[in-house]
Formats: structure tokens, C-alpha cells, sequence
């Protein structure tokens, strides 16, 4: 197919929050519409109205707004193809449902849950290979294909729910070609007459989304791999609909799978081993639960998609950090992979810290003043960067700056005992106090000029640095943490350098 006039679409259910799965999904719709030009479609398929959750259409949209992948079209962005609820489209479905019944290609069917599991069981006794309510088994059940057609009206007429079946062909192949999985063929004995218009008067998925994407001019289907087995269907419904023509392409991406890569990464591995599944944070309104995302555990948007995009895409040559553009100009369906993709969390973060180690030191003090305000904290924007680009050299996460730079800020109350052992020696309560008097009198106190002036002091002295250094570094920060600790004491100030080192002396006891 041409790549002309490109329009695809991420259709998600508002059923809950949004799995780092669809996240990819979207953002690989997303990669391929602007790579090409083309129109990125949001679509809320809510036909499923038992399962609707409230908030998580916003949710949606917010966790693309924050990957920086927002929708050309959509409910709140509209577009010449709206409405783009699918609750607001159950007209266009019936009438369509309602076309396939005259052409023969569906049916309606008045059976019950009792009537379908009796069936079942039936053919389970009977050891039948298929089990599904298909072309071999419909004239055994209660439809207008085997009521006659007086009954049939009189059922409707009254009121009785029925649903609307597809009338899959008993003996055809159904082939199609997948961008991902090349050819693909499966034969329609194989196949069940899946439900496509329920008795509360909405579609399922099989026929809403079919309408929808003729409809709205979708070229590529761009989806996750558990829809697979459902596109000979889809397949057929175009066909039945005299759509051929305007079939799209489809591709079907790989399963996201857990980091030993046994099965498919879930909110459960997420909790059990520690790392979010969602982009951002969820808040559940009927339970109360809280679920983490990316976003708030401190990771940069760029970051959590660069991890995603080399969930099942790999660019075909040694490159790992790539922005939102470079993807965008190297995108490729070619290169997606037909296997399931492992999620480790320890790469994840990797990736945020070369992300933040690429930012500017003045985007993430932005971030971070927020979080010092937090924690009762204002000083000067100025001050911050500087310390951000300290601080970020050594963050893997956002939220992990206030630990690689608390000492900045505060000075220690409490010391780091391991340290203490270690390198709290007999007497560097003395050596303390008379490396306090000399830097007392330094008037330059810059780190170089700091760095000269101790190193003098240390000859003088006949010490090594690392007899004298780590202590002076528990002193100024309670702990081993921390960058150059002339930067440090450069920043935090003369005034301050010295009583943290009065203190340490009076309160460190070995």
C-alpha cells in the first residue's frame, strides 16, 4: 500500500489506565503518521459501557500529551470524521449491522447463556474438535437462519434481546498480508460467527472499529499482537461490506514481556518487581489505589520514549539514544520484530540518565525548585542550576536528585556510621579543627583556590588526601555521597563549611 495520505489512529477502551503496551502502540502510530506526513487519529472505542471507567479518557490523553504525542484528530481536537467516541457513533454501526443481515452476510439470534453453555457442553461430550458456535453448529440453535421467518419477526416484534452474528463461510481461506508477519492465511472452519451487534444496542469491537476505520479513512492499522487472531474477521467484514478496495494495511506489533521474558509483562510483575507499567500516575476513584507512573517516579518524557520505542523496533544499527524527531526520520515498520520485546528496568534507567545528562541544567532545576519548595526549601534559581548540574551526573531518576544533593541545601544532622568506622580516625577531631582555622582564613573561597589551599595544608602536614579527605567529605555532607568537594564548599560558603565542620567534630563519636 502507498504511503500517500497516511492516517492511522490509536483506539483505546476507557476502561482503566493505559499499560505501557498501548503507550507504544499509540507512539508508534504516532512515529509512523509524521514520518510520512500523515494524520494521527485519537478514537475512543467505549461501546463497552459495563467496563467504563470515569477519568480514563482524560487519563488517556494526558499520558500522550505528556510523551509529546498528541493527536491531529480526536473528541477534544475534532477533525472532518468525528464524532470520534464511539458511543456517539450506534447509528452508523446499527445501519451497518443491519446492511450485512440484508446481504446475507450476518443473522440474528435469539439464544440464551443456558441455550450457548448447553451447546457447549453438548459438543464437549461429543469430542468435537471446534466448539464454537459456527457454520456447523447454527442450524442447531435459535436464529433467523434456523427459525422460520414469522417466528423471527414475531421475536423482534415483541421485544426479546437477541444479538446480530456474523455468517462466517464454513469452508474459505482468508488471507492477508501483515506489514510485521508478511502473508498470513487461516481458514474459516477454523473461525466462529463472532457477535457483532449486542442486545444493548451497541457493537462490538469487530464491527465498530471496521466501520470506524473505512469511515475515517484509516490507511494502517498499526496494533498490538492479541488482535491477530481476530483480523481474518475484520478481513471478512470488509469484504461483506463491499470494502476491499479501502481494506488497510495491518501490523501487528510484538508482546511486551516481563524481564525474565517468560509471559506478558503485567500491573502485578510491575508491583512485584518494583517498576511502573503506566505512564503516569493512576488514582483509582472506586478503590483508592494508587498506581506509580513514569512520570512521577522521575522519569523525563524523551526518556520513557526512547525505552519504549526499542521495545520491538530497533533502528538496524548500534544506536540506543534517540529524541522524538531523530525517531520520527528513522521509523520503520520493516524494522519492527515479530518476537515479544523484554522490558528491563535496570536499562530503563539508563536511558533516563543519559536523557538527563542531554538536558539542559536549567530545564531540570525547573523541575526541582518544585520539589525543594516541597520540602519547605527557596533559594535562588541561579543557585539551583548549579547544583543541578552537579547533582544530575549521578541521578539515574528526577526524584533521586534530592539525595545526590541534599548537602547543598541542609547541613548534616546525622553521619553516616559505616563512614564513621571506616575513616573517622583518633585524631581527626584535631585535624579538623586545624584545617578549619586555615580555610577560616582563605578570603578566595572558590573551589581551585580551595583545592590549592588544602593540598598545601596536606603537604605540609605529611598527609595523603585519602587520609583526610573522606573525613572532611563526612564532615560537609554526613556522608561519601556527593560531587567535588571543593565545588561543594564553594557553593554551600565559607561561613557554612566551617560550622559544619565545628559540628561534625563536636557531635561524630567514634
Amino acid at each position: 500500500m502507498s504511503n500517500a495520505n497516511v492516517r492511522v489512529r490509536f483506539a483505546p477502551s476507557p476502561t482503566g489506565p493505559l499499560h505501557k503496551g498501548g503507550v507504544r502502540t499509540a507512539l508508534f502510530n504516532y512515529l509512523y503518521a509524521k514520518k510520512y506526513n500523515g494524520t494521527f487519529v485519537l478514537r475512543i472505542e467505549d461501546t463497552d459501557q459495563s467496563r467504563y471507567v470515569a477519568g480514563a479518557e482524560d487519563y488517556i490523553r494526558e499520558s500522550l500529551e505528556w510523551i509529546g504525542a498528541e493527536p491531529d484528530e480526536g473528541p477534544v481536537k475534532g477533525g472532518d470524521y468525528g464524532p470520534y467516541r464511539q458511543s456517539e457513533r450506534a447509528e452508523l454501526y446499527k445501519m451497518y449491522a443491519h446492511q450485512l443481515i440484508d446481504s446475507g452476510w450476518a443473522y440474528y439470534a435469539f439464544d440464551t447463556s443456558e441455550e450457548l453453555n448447553q451447546m457447549r457442553e453438548r459438543l464437549k461430550a461429543e469430542k468435537a474438535s471446534n466448539q464454537q458456535y459456527n457454520a456447523f453448529t447454527r442450524m442447531d440453535m435459535k436464529n433467523s437462519l434456523s427459525l422460520p421467518e414469522e417466528e423471527v419477526n414475531t421475536r423482534i416484534d415483541s421485544g426479546e434481546p437477541y444479538v446480530i452474528r456474523f455468517k462466517m463461510p464454513g469452508n474459505e481461506t482468508v488471507d492477508f498480508y501483515d506489514a510485521i508477519r508478511e502473508h498470513i492465511e487461516m481458514h474459516t472452519s477454523e473461525l466462529d460467527d463472532k457477535i457483532l451487534f449486542k442486545s444493548d444496542g451497541m457493537p462490538t469491537y469487530h464491527l465498530a472499529n471496521v466501520v470506524d476505520d473505512y469511515s475515517m479513512d484509516i490507511t494502517h492499522v498499526i496494533r498490538g499482537e492479541e488482535w491477530l487472531p481476530s483480523t481474518p474477521l475484520h478481513v471478512m467484514l470488509y469484504k461483506a461490506l463491499g470494502w476491499e478496495s479501502k481494506m488497510p494495511e495491518f501490523a501487528h506489533l510484538p508482546l511486551l514481556l516481563k524481564p525474565d521474558g517468560q509471559g506478558k509483562l503485567s500491573k502485578r510483575d510491575g508491583e512485584r518487581l518494583g517498576f511502573p507499567v503506566f505512564p503516569i500516575e493512576w488514582n483509582d476513584s472506586k478503590t483508592g489505589e494508587r498506581l506509580p507512573g513514569y512520570r512521577e517516579e522521575g522519569y523525563l518524557p524523551e526518556a520513557f520514549v526512547n525505552i519504549i520505542a526499542l521495545l520491538g523496533w530497533n533502528p538496524g544499527y548500534d544506536k540506543e539514544i534517540f529524541s522524538m524527531d531523530e525517531l520520527i526520520s528513522e521509523f520503520s515498520l520493516d524494522n519492527v520484530s515479530k518476537a515479544g520485546a523484554k522490558f528491563d528496568p535496570d536499562k530503563a534507567k539508563w536511558f533516563n540518565h543519559q536523557h538527563l545528562m542531554n538536558s539542559s541544567d536549567e530545564r531540570i532545576a525547573d523541575w526541582f525548585i518544585s520539589e525543594l519548595n516541597n520540602r519547605g526549601i527557596t533559594t535562588s534559581r541561579e543557585y539551583v542550576i548549579r547544583v543541578c548540574s552537579l547533582a544530575k551526573k549521578r541521578a539515574n531518576l528526577l526524584t533521586e536528585l534530592w539525595d545526590h544533593s541534599y548537602f547543598f541545601f541542609v547541613p548534616p544532622e546525622n553521619f553516616d556510621s559505616k563512614v564513621v568506622k571506616k575513616k573517622w580516625k583518633q585524631n581527626m577531631p584535631e585535624l579538623m579543627q586545624d584545617l578549619k582555622q586555615v580555610l577560616a582564613s582563605v578570603e578566595n573561597f572558590e573551589e581551585e583556590a580551595l583545592e590549592n589551599v588544602v593540598k598545601k595544608w596536606l603537604e605540609e602536614k605529611g598527609l595523603k588526601m585519602g587520609q583526610v579527605m573522606n573525613a572532611l567529605r563526612l564532615c560537609i555532607t554526613g556522608s561519601n555521597k556527593g560531587p567535588s568537594l571543593f565545588a561543594i564548599m564553594d557553593m554551600i560558603g565559607k561561613d557554612d563549611t566551617l560550622q559544619r565542620i565545628e559540628y561534625a567534630v563536636n557531635t561524630i563519636q567514634k
